[in-house]
């Protein structure tokens, strides 16, 4: 099933990802990661904002405080309400950077982390406190991306892109067991890449090289596709004050002659419903 689309921003972000709705302040977060970029937009009003970070950013939460939290390339950051930047966990790594990371149910940052050469092993998926506490929950992944969980928070999905794999683990008190796996993408579809969980417990997977975004239930069946203009499909999340429009970030990085909208912010309205996201307890 296909499912018309809009352009939200038109833009060239050079690997634009981590689409995530604020609530309090009705705004999507989004990045660039490798243009050191932090946007922001405002649907109601088609309000911009864009900030440079100092470094390559791999995603951006609120903070249940105010301000934002960041993952970035060493370490996790933190913006305060005034707008001051300081460390809450500095531990530079030559060669590795941040990627994809989530807010799980009890507030926690769960953030990962890549390799630049995305050797295996290379990445980690680690649980981080609001007090600044760091574990290292996965330590031997490639290319750490989508997290999310289901509707009662008893379930952790995840993908490491390489593997083609959406893996489902059983979720309880910040601690995750019983790994197996959810969808396999096939050779030829792209690589699994972001992913969000919508009210109904389906997973919304993008698809790196796969120009779409695929949706699967949760017992593993494929029962939706939206296909899009760009081959490289990052990462996706349901945003907008009912949540039911599903905003879609994009990449350009590696293309040679990338399409004319390679890089910008999609939005397909009405997608489905999804669910309120927690803010970083720090």
């Amino acid at each position: 099933m296909t499912t018309p689309y809009e352009v939200a921003v038109r833009a060239e972000a050079e690997l634009g990802e981590g689409p995530t709705w604020d609530a309090t302040t009705g705004r999507l977060l989004w990045i660039d990661i490798l243009g050191s970029r932090l946007h922001t937009y405002d649907p109601a009003t088609g309000r911009r904002t864009v900030r440079r970070t100092e470094q390559h950013i791999g995603a951006v939460k609120p903070r249940a405080g105010g301000g934002l939290v960041l993952n970035l390339r060493d370490g996790i950051g933190l913006l305060d309400p005034d707008d001051r930047f300081r460390w809450l966990h500095h531990e530079p790594v030559p060669g590795r950077r941040a990627n994809d990371a989530a807010i799980a149910p009890d507030g926690a940052l769960w953030a990962g982390t890549m390799r630049y050469d995305e050797a295996p092993g290379g990445g980690t998926l680690s649980r981080v406190t609001g007090g600044g506490t760091v574990e290292a929950v996965l330590d031997d992944v490639a290319v750490s991306n989508g997290t999310g969980w289901s509707p009662d928070g008893r379930l952790m999905y995840y993908i490491d892109s390489p593997t083609r794999r959406v893996d489902v683990f059983d979720y309880a008190d910040g601690r995750i067991s019983g790994r197996r796996t959810l969808a396999v993408i096939e050779e030829g579809a792209g690589f699994p890449d972001g992913l969000t969980v919508d009210a109904e417990g389906c997973v919304w997977v993008a698809l790196w090289q796969g120009s779409a975004v695929r949706r699967y239930t949760p017992g593993g069946e494929l029962d939706r596709v939206i296909e899009l203009p760009v081959p490289l499909v990052t990462a996706c999340a349901f945003g907008g004050p009912d949540l039911t429009d599903l905003y879609i970030t994009t990449a350009r990085t590696g293309l040679t002659g990338p399409p004319a909208l390679a890089g910008s912010l999609f939005v397909v309205p009405g997608a489905g419903k999804g669910l309120a996201q927690p803010a970083f307890a720090g």
